[in-house]
């Protein structure tokens, strides 16, 4: 099996790092991430610029390929053939905050692992519940390994093709998880605040601000089954049509 491993947070992440030296227990990793940090990109096709893509030298001594492109971008370039060998699964992550409800939208980490499944190619996201403004280096062990079971499973039982896995771990060690869960998208609640500035000749500048997001803690989605100590496994799908929307809507009629 050859896995293409790859993130949001830049291609000297600690979570990258400890997913690719897992993965290599189920097969050849490859990596190909951003040389910065594209936090909160959402989905990007950079079509206006050329992509420049480099070779560096991770911690432990492996290479690991690195673009100025966003995540989608690594993903584009590695499956159109900077990495020449097919890829048969795509893993996005770690991320050190959790990636959950609306948080998918933006998530550069999950619309990575939404390019590859465009190309039907089998891909999981995954995120670390770490708390906020923790200080000192992450442990992302649990989070590797419990992404690499889940790979597992899902080589022996496939999703349809455009479909993906958008996985959550608790900041646990393994052994004090309660399990794993299969949840729904829940909600988020964002507490933005806009913040104006001005710069050294009086002109204003803005900046999002505002405290971390928070979330309902209803059993059954990612945000509860996350806050009760389980994995949460969210199925995602590329098809944002609102089904249940299109009765209503063709009621509607129109003059001319």
């Amino acid at each position: 099996m050859h896995f293409l491993v790859t993130n949001d947070d830049g291609v000297f992440a600690a979570g990258l790092l400890a997913l690719a030296q897992e993965f290599r227990k189920l097969g050849e990793v490859s990596v190909l991430a951003p040389d910065h940090n594209w936090s909160a990109s959402g989905h990007v096709k950079t079509l206006s610029r050329p992509l420049r893509v480099k070779a560096f030298t991770l911690a432990d001594g492996t290479t690991a390929l690195g673009s100025d492109g966003a995540p989608s971008d690594c993903v584009a370039l590695a499956m159109l053939g900077v990495i020449e060998k097919p890829i048969d699964m795509v893993v996005s992550g770690i991320n050190p905050n959790a990636n959950i409800g609306h948080d998918l939208t933006y998530s550069g980490t999950v619309t990575a692992a939404m390019e590859a499944a465009i190309s039907g190619i089998p891909a999981i996201a995954v995120s670390l519940d770490a708390p906020e403004y923790f200080s000192g280096p992450l442990d992302y062990a649990t989070a590797a390994t419990v992404t690499r079971k889940i790979a597992e499973k899902l080589l022996s039982d496939p999703l349809p093709d455009h479909a993906l896995l958008n996985v959550n771990v608790p900041y646990l060690k393994e052994s004090e998880l309660k399990g794993y869960r299969i949840s729904r998208q829940g909600q988020r609640i964002y507490r933005d605040e806009l913040v104006r500035r001005e710069d050294p000749r009086g002109r204003p500048y803005y900046w999002i601000g505002g405290e971390a997001p928070t979330g309902v803690a209803e059993s059954g989605t990612d945000f509860g089954d996350l806050a009760e100590g389980y994995v949460s496994i969210t199925p995602v799908q590329l098809d944002l049509t609102a089904h249940k929307l299109i009765s209503q809507l063709k009621k509607w009629t129109f003059d001319g």
